[in-house]
C-alpha cells in the first residue's frame, strides 16, 4: 500500500510538467535593457531594433578610418564627454563600442550611472566588422 502515494505522486507530476515540455516558446526577443557586453550576432540583432542608437566612443581619427553604418561618434577621451552624454534621450537603447572594448565598457557603466536604463556594450569595433556589420 506504500506503493500507492508514490504512483499517484509520479502520476501528478507528469500530468503537470509533461504540457509544459511539449509546448511550444515564443520567440525570444534581445533584452536591451542588459548592462553588459554582447556578441557581434546579438548587436546585429540589437542594431535592427527601433530606438537603438549606436554610439562610436573612440576618438574622431579612430571614427574617420571606419565606423559602424549610422554611428554616433561620442569621444570617451574628450573633455565634455559627460555634457555629450547630457544631451542624449535617456528613453532611448544605447548599443556603444570602441576599439578593444575597454572605453564602451567604461562609457556604458558610466552612462548607466547617470541614468540610462538601457546601454549595451558591443565591445570591439574589429568583432563588429568580423561578424558581418555594415560599416562606412
Amino acid at each position: 500500500m506504500k506503493i500507492l502515494p508514490r504512483v499517484f505522486g509520479v502520476l501528478s507530476v507528469l500530468t503537470f510538467t509533461m504540457p509544459l515540455a511539449f509546448a511550444q516558446k515564443a520567440p525570444q526577443q534581445v533584452s536591451t535593457t542588459v548592462l553588459g557586453a554582447v556578441d557581434a550576432a546579438t548587436a546585429a540583432r540589437l542594431i535592427k531594433q527601433p530606438n537603438v542608437v549606436v554610439l562610436d566612443v573612440r576618438t574622431p581619427a579612430e571614427y574617420a578610418t571606419g565606423h559602424v553604418r549610422g554611428a554616433k561618434n561620442v569621444d570617451f577621451r574628450a573633455p565634455d564627454f559627460a555634457q555629450q552624454l547630457a544631451q542624449l534621450d535617456t528613453t532611448k537603447t544605447y548599443m556603444l563600442y570602441c576599439a578593444s572594448g575597454n572605453r564602451s565598457g567604461q562609457a556604458s557603466k558610466l552612462m548607466k550611472e547617470k541614468g540610462f536604463p538601457k546601454v549595451v556594450d558591443a565591445g570591439a569595433f574589429k568583432a563588429l566588422q568580423a561578424g558581418g556589420l555594415k560599416t562606412e
